[in-house]
């Protein structure tokens, strides 16, 4: 949190240091709007914290200082992060952005007249996918995994260790080369190309890159064992994982839903599903801590083992 606590406002930093420690512990999110009262998520649930016995507004200097901070006085050198809605500060935490979007042919150039923060806590668990290595690594070799769970089950934060644990090796795991195809700045945490969560000695980012064109950057370039990436969808991305797989890589993604049967019939991972690429499916289900494992099934939807 100090990395958080740097950039806020005095008046909001005064208000987060001032919370409970327990309360504290468990933040996941800090939400600025300009004209609304400071809204912080713990566990889940907002938290509408009092200054003085009143509720918070954030005013608009609240919102330049914040600015001012992340783009140290010069929003010209966030103009990439801008087109993308979200700036990545030291420490991994990721800043999403919302106000009037300039476009420019369809596309987006840039945000202007930011009126909206939303300050996501980055807080990396080492070893929270310990207990699984021993049905997603097998016959000496790594499943190619598909990790399933709504928003916030920590599908990232399993999707983090993992990459950890394949990169720096474990007893009788071998190390491996590991690429990381980062398109929302998630995984690593990158800032200004330097990972700032702990991910082994083995492993190279492509930061802010999209998925597919990263996969296949990456094959070409750094010879990776092992891609991981985060929130396939797209029809590019499937076939990315499959080039992928044809050139002996092991594949490591998640994807949005409840359980395996929600993306099933998805148009993008249909296909995927029905050759059997992902050989371990992985259910999430949000518990007090993200990361939370329902069950481990295989490519034929049989349960591998069942933990809830």
């Amino acid at each position: 949190m100090d990395e958080i606590l740097a950039v806020l406002p005095e008046k909001i930093r005064e208000i987060v240091v001032n919370l409970p420690p327990k309360m504290k512990e468990r933040i996941e999110e800090v939400r600025i709007r300009i004209s609304k009262p400071l809204e912080i998520v713990i566990d889940g649930k907002p938290v509408f914290p009092t200054r003085l016995d009143t509720q918070y507004l954030i005013s608009a200097s609240d919102a330049i200082h914040l600015l001012n901070q992340l783009s140290d006085y010069s929003l010209y050198a966030l103009e990439e992060e801008l087109k993308r809605g979200y700036i990545t500060i030291r420490g991994g935490h990721r800043v999403g952005l919302a106000g009037k979007v300039i476009t420019e042919k369809g596309q987006v150039k840039a945000i202007r007249d930011i009126s909206s923060f939303n300050i996501r806590v980055a807080r990396q668990k080492i070893g929270v996918a310990e207990m699984y290595t021993q049905n997603l690594y097998t016959n000496d070799e790594w499943h190619n995994t598909l990790i399933i769970g709504p928003p916030q089950t920590g599908k990232t934060t399993i999707l983090r260790d993992l990459a950890r644990i394949i990169s720096e090796g474990k007893q009788h795991i071998p190390s491996m080369k590991i690429g990381i195809v980062d398109e929302r700045s998630e995984i690593a945490g990158c800032v200004k190309g330097i990972p700032q969560h702990r991910l082994g000695n083995r492993v190279d980012v492509l930061d802010a890159c999209p998925k597919a064109e990263g996969m296949m950057m990456l094959i070409r370039s750094m010879s990776p064992q092992v891609l991981i990436v985060d929130e396939i969808g797209r029809v590019e991305d499937s076939d990315a994982i499959m080039e992928a797989i044809h050139s002996g890589v092991k594949i490591i993604t998640t994807v949005h839903g409840n359980r395996l049967e929600d993306v099933m019939d998805r148009p993008t991972l249909k296909q995927l599903l029905n050759m059997n690429v992902f050989t371990r499916c992985i259910e999430l289900t949000r518990g007090f801590q993200p990361g939370k494992v329902k069950r481990i099934r295989d490519g034929n939807g049989k349960d591998v083992v069942r933990l809830l």
